[in-house]
């Protein structure tokens, strides 16, 4: 299969929009905006992020050994948009925008966020160009759950309404 029909049919498949957060061994925050998130298990409770190794958090996640995954809402289109380099804002500075604090371990935590899943790293698998962090959740933290989620479709940002 060529990578551009792959790519063509991965663009209509919804995503929520989250940014996935690390604290490097030298205190350093870093960020980046990920679709590739998913719950993995209820016992333990744990999450899987993909995550492109080029990025900051791809090579310092698997050091610290903690992340969170911050999932965002709708009025938070900017924080994602800053998070997946659309800004001129790099590194820490991209923590400017957004109200942030830091989590039980050491991860960036986005108040107002629809949930916030904070994660210890259990596994790290290399596959590509992408590292595939298992996390168990040590705590979540839901202050926005009634919010509008940010979605990700078909290159761009957009939100779901009801089936109904």
């Amino acid at each position: 299969m060529d990578k551009d029909t792959f790519r063509s049919a991965m663009r209509q498949v919804a995503g929520a929009v989250t940014v996935v957060t690390t604290r490097g061994q030298d205190g350093e925050a870093r960020g980046v905006t990920a679709t590739a998130v998913c719950s993995l298990t209820v016992e333990p409770p744990s999450v899987v992020a993909c995550i492109n190794r080029d990025t900051w958090v791809g090579q310092i996640a698997p050091e610290s050994r903690n992340f969170c995954v911050n999932v965002l809402a709708k009025a938070q289109q900017p924080v994602a948009e800053t998070f997946a380099g659309r800004t001129a804002l790099t590194g820490a500075e991209r923590f400017r925008v957004g109200d942030w604090q830091d989590c039980e371990t050491g991860a960036p935590v986005l108040e107002g966020a629809i949930a916030s899943f904070d994660c210890e790293l259990e596994q790290a698998v290399d596959f590509a160009t992408h590292v595939i962090l298992i996390g168990r959740v040590r705590r979540t933290l839901n202050d926005n759950s009634g919010a509008e989620p940010l979605v990700y479709v078909d290159g761009g940002f957009t939100t779901t309404q009801s089936a109904a």
